[in-house]
């Protein structure tokens, strides 16, 4: 690499605490660095999500966004568009049109808005159109053997492919789901073998819990152990639930916990359509700005 600085924000995203959500390093001028300086830069932070900001090759777009895990670049990720979008409109490097912004990246344009509320702006992302499949009835007794625990065997688990593809299945309670401890080496060559990002699992909370579910998401073989809070798998857990018809009919808004069992306690805010369209939105806080030494 050539002897230079970016500037870098690092974004807690799903949270107004610091410390409480999901962080993404946002590096807010990526010219002139190769994809392999990204993927090196990105094992360094270390983080589950690093991002490059670009100029964008879309008109219709405001920037082009990169986005690497310490072992891989993804075409999408939801956590990482909403710390990038706030880093990028807290550094006035664009400014939004009637409250919105869109996002390039390898999946295509992503909308964002930016919704105010009584205590800081949230960042809503439209989620790109998911493709589903069932899951091979075969392969739950092998997943139910990594994650140490059954899955709900009432509903039957699918993929869910939103760029990242994850397999979602629910957990019968919330006590269940945070026991969970896979076998992360077995889950690795499960999600290589299967053809899948990783696993999202969750599980409802009784009324008058803290939220309408909690979340937890696996990803070792891109080199995430444990994704604190996790935008696509979210959303496709929303896209499963109505699948599935685990959501009431026509629009259905819920909140989704995630990040209990690794200190964290951020929060995500679901909207699904009655068209089927899919919003994703949550707060962020800025944690660190600094200059990266490249």
């Amino acid at each position: 690499m050539s002897s230079t600085a970016k500037e870098v924000k690092y974004v807690d995203a799903f949270s107004h605490f610091p410390f409480k959500g999901n962080p993404v390093a946002v590096i807010l001028d990526g010219d002139g660095l190769s994809g392999d300086e990204m993927q090196q830069i990105a094992r360094w932070t270390n983080l589950s999500e690093t991002t490059f900001v670009l100029p964008p090759t879309d008109p219709k777009a405001d920037y082009l966004l990169r986005i690497f895990t310490p072992g891989s670049e993804l075409p999408f990720a939801g956590h990482p568009t909403l710390g990038s979008a706030h880093a990028v409109l807290e550094a006035g490097k664009i400014t939004p049109r009637n409250g919105k912004i869109v996002q390039q990246c390898k999946q295509g344009l992503v909308p964002i808005t930016i919704v105010s509320d009584n205590t800081s702006p949230k960042v809503v992302l439209d989620l790109p159109k998911a493709k589903t499949s069932d899951v091979n009835f075969e392969i739950i007794p092998e997943l139910e053997s990594i994650l140490g625990n059954s899955v709900d065997d009432t509903v039957l688990p699918a993929i869910i492919d939103v760029g990242p593809v994850w397999l979602v299945a629910k957990v019968t309670d919330v006590s269940t789901l945070l026991r969970v401890q896979p076998n992360l080496s077995r889950l690795s060559a499960f999600e290589r073998s299967n053809g899948i990002t990783g696993v999202t699992l969750f599980a409802n909370y009784a009324p008058g819990g803290p939220a309408d579910i909690e979340v937890r998401s696996f990803a070792p073989s891109c080199g995430v152990q444990e994704d604190p809070v996790c935008g696509s798998g979210n959303g496709s857990v929303a896209v499963y639930r109505a699948m599935r018809g685990l959501l009431p009919s026509g629009d259905s808004s819920y909140v989704a916990g995630q990040g209990r069992k690794i200190g964290r306690d951020g929060r995500v805010y679901v909207n699904v359509e009655a068209s089927g369209a899919i919003k994703v939105g949550g707060h962020c806080v800025t944690c660190l700005d600094g200059m990266l030494k490249i």
